[in-house]
């Protein structure tokens, strides 16, 4: 049973010092057009060294999109 629960504890560790190595974040913009969204959301990750995932977008009256952008 000890053994059991070291070894979770050192992949718990493990697995902590990876998350805090790796860099995502989320970012949303506005825009009247799809284009005009997306090179807000290029200039951002290009501004921090990242690549981008969009993840959403909404066209209502004006567009709405989300993405992660990560290293």
């Amino acid at each position: 049973m000890k053994n059991v629960k070291a070894l979770s504890i050192a992949a718990l560790a493990t697995l902590s010092l990876i998350s805090f190595g790796s860099f995502a974040e989320s970012i949303s913009v506005t825009s009247s057009t799809l284009d005009g969204a997306e090179s807000k959301i290029a200039a951002q990750a290009q501004e921090q060294g990242a690549q981008y995932k969009i993840t959403e977008a909404n066209t209502n009256n004006r567009v709405h999109m989300t993405a992660e952008l990560y290293k």
